[in-house]
């Protein structure tokens, strides 16, 4: 049809007009936002005016609705714009959907069903009544919700056709329309969907009324108070699944996840136009980003979209806290030290105590050679704090790498996580406090230890403060055990320090890894050759012992010089370290003899004990041992007489047996001067001075206790020295005047020998620069015993033997013994000098000298001897 502007006015049987000018409404904003219930859908905007127009189709009768129209172009008069509607229909009324719901039949069944279930089911099922006709009157609404937004999307799509085509004379509605009827279906789906959601919703809330209603029936019915409720057995049934198994709050995390997603998911099918799959992913949205539900429009899909959100945000809450707390459990777990160590060919230490800083010293420079090592350490403390303590060592690690960790050596569980079985040492320190308490504990830590399943790689060493108890760890550990009795060991040292004075420096040099120390090793090149020409066969190290593979591994210490290396048979030398000596071709070395045949005679000692040990009874029958017939050793300490006869009878001691010794108790206080003046300090040959049994758990107030009782004693003695005497010195003796106090405690000195029992490493420093004492540091020495030990346990066997009151000690002899005034002599020609003494020389110290050089170097070398200079031996013991 052709659009003229001067045609004339419509014909009154149209039944379509398009209004004047002055009756469309200026809308200044030409494109407004149309609402929609999905806000992923966007559409072009629709203009803001509309025409009202009516439809011969039943379905749009009685419906009015105006259209709006883009003006026309200005190539069209405005003359065809507006014309005279000259019939229009009448207005056919909307048949509205009854949407009453008749609830009185419902009712009646509520109330007569509540009259059977008691007034607990009858709330209960009124609120379902009730929740059924809400979600009823809801959908109705929606329904007719979503109709007119229906319509008014075909009413937009017509209109757009219209102004798209410029078409004013003619509007095509004939393009179909779905009929409601086609809706029915879809229809149906979304309310079953919404039943769905809200019985789903439900079926909690009623099986919680129902469980309360049993375990209130039952309880009644039954009379019983005590009996705990079916709610409180299900709670506890599902707070032991959540603890048990370490997956299941995540997984149930999953699964309420799922279901909000499905339980949202049909609810916005039921309430939005959108398909079943497009509500699901929508609901997944409002899970994962709440924001989301901003652009929802409409009652139902906005109380929806605010259900799902409300909880999305408790899921990601919960998950958030899950995940928080997994790696907080993980962070905790590796500063508290509950990690698994992945190591082997390390040495495992056990336990805590104050020789732990100069075990980790001695373990360090044995491991240097190595380009460092592992060292890993267990005990029952916070893994931070063992990490700061050792941070406060002063003392430098060369490369060794300490790894701490927190557990029980009880435990099996935490024995396999420091890698037990992959160790090639195991260390077991005694524990600070009692005695019988720590050997127990060191028992069953070596029980723990021979249960482990997968074996054991190395060794095990294991610190005893009581000798008693040595034979029980060694009956249940076997041939895997090796043990050292601190207190024995240091008691032993202490009175060999006392009869020989500077022999305590030379156990700290041979003992520790900084010096020179005792190594075992096969040379095959020896094999035949005797054991005089094996003392010379080495440059750089000193052989005092062998290996026999003819006599089961034993280890002898100063053979006879006609035995014969067989093949098996292995060397013990003292060396710098195991990969500096090997075997050179035989020197020429001219013997000599001896300046004459002197025995050195023993003459009866005078001896003071200050203090009391736990290990008395040991010390006083090695010294009855040691000491000339008719010795006297006195015991000065704060235990009642009566007391010290019962210790000493329990502890084994018959001092009705006692061969060269007499002793003579006094009681007193060490640190109280008036206690020490009632003794004859200035007549005693030696004074031991030892960590009392009260204060020894703490190593600085022994310490202090031992100090004070050395300066008391050698004021004393310089006081009653006399004076000519006193200003008798033998040499320079530091840096100290002889008129000044500690000068003469320096001369005092001169005349009795002082042993002091020293625990804490930082007092030796005191004593050595005063040098009014020759000191035993007891902490550190056991350290040095227990880390060679844990090196080379056949290195304990030579340890006993040198400590035990029969066969070879070590001792300090004078330069008369092996040569004369002003002999030039090497050092090899002194080694061979002393086997004609039966003894193995080790080192020497000159009278210039402040130490001993052991394993000195270039032994070839003749040098000038003086007859005050001392040599270091291993002996037999007279």
């Amino acid at each position: 049809m052709s659009i003229d502007s001067e045609s004339p006015s419509p014909s009154p049987s149209r039944d379509w007009f398009f209004p004047s000018p002055s009756f469309i409404h200026p809308n200044p904003n030409p494109n407004p936002r149309r609402c929609v219930t999905n806000p992923r859908i966007s559409r072009p905007p629709k203009p803001s005016s509309f025409q009202s127009f009516s439809h011969s189709s039943s379905k749009y009768a009685g419906i009015r609705r105006r259209v709006e129209f883009a003006r026309r172009t200005e190539s069209l008069p405005a003359s065809n714009v507006a014309r005279p509607v000259s019939e229009q229909k009448p207005d056919v009324p909307v048949k509205k959907p009854d949407v009453s719901v008749d609830v009185s039949g419902e009712k009646k069944f509520a109330w007569a069903s509540a009259g059977r279930f008691g007034g607990r089911w009858r709330m209960a099922i009124l609120a379902a009544i009730l929740a059924t006709v809400l979600a009823s009157l809801l959908h109705k609404n929606f329904s007719l919700h979503n109709q007119i937004n229906v319509l008014q999307d075909q009413i937009y799509e017509l209109n757009m056709r219209l102004q798209t085509c410029n078409i004013l004379d003619y509007v095509d509605l004939t393009n179909p329309v779905p009929q409601e009827s086609d809706h029915l279906p879809n229809r149906n789906l979304k309310n079953m969907a919404l039943i769905i959601t809200f019985t789903l919703l439900s079926i909690p809330f009623l099986i919680f009324k129902y469980v309360d209603y049993v375990s209130k029936s039952r309880r009644s019915a039954d009379n019983i108070s005590e009996e705990v409720s079916l709610n409180k057995q299900l709670a506890y049934q599902v707070d032991a699944f959540l603890s048990v198994h370490p997956y299941a709050k995540p997984l149930a995390l999953l699964v309420a996840t799922l279901l909000l997603i499905c339980l949202g998911g049909l609810a916005l099918f039921g309430v939005t136009v959108d398909s079943l799959a497009d509500c699901l992913w929508l609901s997944w949205t409002y899970i994962a980003d709440s924001g989301n539900h901003a652009n929802s429009e409409g009652i139902g899909p906005r109380l929806v979209s605010v259900s799902i959100s409300f909880g999305g945000m408790l899921i990601f809450a919960m998950m958030l806290g899950l995940v928080s707390d997994a790696i907080s459990e993980k962070l905790d777990s590796l500063r508290k030290g509950r990690s698994e160590v992945v190591e082997q060919n390390h040495t495992l230490i056990l336990g805590w105590s104050d020789k732990l800083g100069s075990l980790l010293n001695q373990l360090s420079i044995a491991n240097e050679s190595l380009d460092g090592g592992i060292v890993v350490v267990m005990a029952e403390r916070d893994k931070e704090e063992m990490e700061l303590d050792i941070a406060k060592m002063e003392f430098d690690f060369r490369g060794t790498s300490v790894i701490c960790r927190s557990g029980s050596p009880l435990i099996l569980a935490d024995l396999k996580k420091v890698s037990v079985s992959k160790a090639r040492a195991i260390i077991v320190l005694a524990e600070d406090g009692n005695a019988d308490q720590s050997d127990a504990r060191a028992l069953r830590t070596v029980l723990s230890l021979t249960g482990v399943k997968e074996g054991l790689r190395g060794h095990i060493v294991v610190e005893l403060s009581d000798l008693d108890n040595e034979v029980l760890v060694k009956l249940v550990g076997g041939d895997l055990v090796e043990t050292v009795v601190a207190h024995d060991v240091i008691g032993r040292l202490m009175i060999q320090c006392a009869r020989q004075p500077g022999l305590a420096q030379i156990w700290e040099d041979i003992l520790g890894f900084e010096n020179c120390e005792f190594y075992i090793k096969r040379w095959p090149e020896l094999d035949g050759m005797q054991f005089e020409d094996v003392l010379i066969s080495f440059p750089d190290a000193i052989p005092c012992g062998i290996k026999a593979a003819a006599y089961g591994g034993k280890i002898i210490l100063n053979p006879d010089d006609s035995y014969i290396l067989q093949e098996g048979d292995e060397v013990l030398v003292i060396a710098e370290d195991d990969d500096t000596y090997a075997p050179a071709t035989l020197p020429m070395v001219w013997c000599g003899k001896l300046p004459k045949n002197f025995i050195v005679p023993k003459s009866a000692e005078k001896i003071l004990f200050c203090g009391w040990r736990r290990d008395m009874e040991d010390m006083i029958m090695v010294l009855d041992a040691f000491l000339a017939n008719g010795s006297e050793l006195w015991m000065f300490n704060d235990v009642p007489e009566k007391e010290r006869e019962r210790k000493l009878i329990d502890g084994g001691l018959d001092i009705t047996r006692l061969l060269n010794i007499t002793l003579v108790n006094r009681e007193g206080n060490a640190v109280i001067r008036r206690h020490l003046e009632s003794l004859p300090l200035e007549s005693f040959d030696s004074i031991l001075i030892l960590a009392d049994e009260s204060v020894e758990d703490s190593a600085i107030q022994a310490d202090s206790r031992s100090l004070a009782t050395l300066l008391l004693i050698r004021d004393i003695q310089a006081k009653r020295l006399p004076y000519r005497e006193a200003m008798v010195t033998q040499g320079h003796r530091g840096s100290f005047s002889q008129g000044s106090w500690i000068g003469e405690m320096q001369q005092a000195s001169d005349k009795s020998v002082i042993i002091s029992e020293i625990l804490d490493p930082r007092t030796k420093n005191l004593l050595s620069m005063s040098k009014i004492s020759d000191y035993v540091l007891s902490n550190e020495l056991v350290s040095m015993a227990l880390a060679m030990v844990a090196e080379d346990r056949q290195i304990n066997d030579v340890l006993e033997e040198l400590f035990a009151e029969e066969g070879n000690e070590m001792q300090i002899r004078q330069a008369n013994l092996y040569l004369r005034e002003g002999e030039e002599l090497s050092f090899y020609e002194i080694i061979l000098r002393a086997r004609q003494r039966r003894e193995i020389v080790i080192g020497y110290r000159q009278s210039s000298a402040e130490r001993a050089i052991i394993n000195p170097p270039a032994k070839n070398k003749r040098q000038r001897w003086s007859l005050k200079d001392v040599f270091v031996v291993i002996a037999e013991k007279e």
